[in-house]
């Protein structure tokens, strides 16, 4: 990234930018944007027509409806109608000062034609052209826009996950961030493992409760049952060496840009040892920053 493509000066940090504009090169990454903006709370408009952007921006703002945070594609499907948007935007800003963002994202020549040959798209302006052709056009055609962007971020290096997190940061740096979702699930392998499990704990190994005659009625929230599986040194084990690893983990799930976790933990018939462990488990992970924590039990009914 050179000089040209790093954040501006008047680029802040802070609360998340109520209203954002993004814009930039076909085949950047405009489409992943706006789906990172909507995991954050946005109301997103694809290719809004220029002429409604101040009454749109007006709605978002005024406080009259739900609407808190909203974005806008503007691109170059707009045709001569984008000759248009520099004055616009200049009125918006004016307007809503230190309220409105304009993200520009780009990427080197050789990046995009990879990636309309790799979708086997057509660019907007190639026509019978190249795509070469086209990009070049396309460039020379947003050049004004790109002149007020108050952050320009070329994607040619960046992974799809490391363009959200920098979306992330340019409409609000850390505050935007959310937190992870993690879900700890109970259930037994006679019922199937959970489709949505990103991963599986198999506790089966620990003494069962169900062979014990005045637990077997109980689940694995009952506290008796619960201290017959807990007391084990092989549980203690279990539950430091896990909670190390999920420790671990979690961050590197964060880095990746995941929104949600679901941690799976299986015993026969997922009512008594899945269910303790569970719940000790979600007890250790309460201690791990910037994480929400859930606990169900699938199958803690099913006899």
């Amino acid at each position: 990234m050179n000089a040209a493509t790093r954040p501006r000066a008047r680029m802040t940090r802070g609360q998340p930018a109520p209203f954002v504009v993004v814009t930039g090169l076909s085949g950047a990454g405009k489409s992943h944007a706006i789906r990172a903006l909507e995991d954050l709370g946005y109301f997103c408009v694809d290719n809004l027509p220029i002429a409604l952007i101040p009454t749109f921006a007006d709605l978002t703002l005024s406080g009259r409806n739900d609407l808190q945070r909203a974005a806008v594609v503007v691109d170059i499907r707009e045709g001569r109608e984008l000759a248009r948007f520099p004055a616009t935007y200049r009125r918006v800003k004016r307007r809503l000062a230190g309220k409105v963002r304009l993200v520009f994202l780009e990427a080197d020549d050789a990046s995009l034609v990879r990636r309309f040959s790799e979708t086997r798209r057509p660019h907007p302006l190639a026509g019978d052209r190249s795509v070469a052709a086209g990009i070049a056009e396309e460039r020379r055609r947003l050049e004004p826009i790109r002149a007020l962007a108050d952050q320009i971020l070329d994607t040619s290096a960046l992974t799809v996950h490391e363009l959200r997190r920098r979306i992330h940061e340019s409409t609000g740096g850390s505050a935007a961030r959310r937190d992870l979702v993690v879900t700890l699930v109970s259930f037994g392998f006679r019922h199937g493992v959970p489709e949505d499990a990103d991963l599986v704990f198999d506790v089966r190994f620990l003494p069962n409760p169900h062979f014990v005659p005045s637990l077997r009625r109980s689940s694995g929230r009952n506290e008796k049952v619960a201290r017959y599986v807990l007391r084990r040194p092989a549980t203690r084990r279990f539950l430091e060496l896990t909670e190390r690893l999920l420790k671990f983990l979690v961050p590197q799930y964060v880095a990746e840009g995941k929104t949600y976790l679901t941690i799976a933990i299986g015993c026969t018939g997922g009512r008594h040892r899945s269910v303790a462990i569970a719940e000790a488990l979600g007890r250790r992970l309460r201690r791990i920053k910037d994480i929400q924590l859930r606990v169900r039990h699938r199958d803690v009914s099913e006899a």
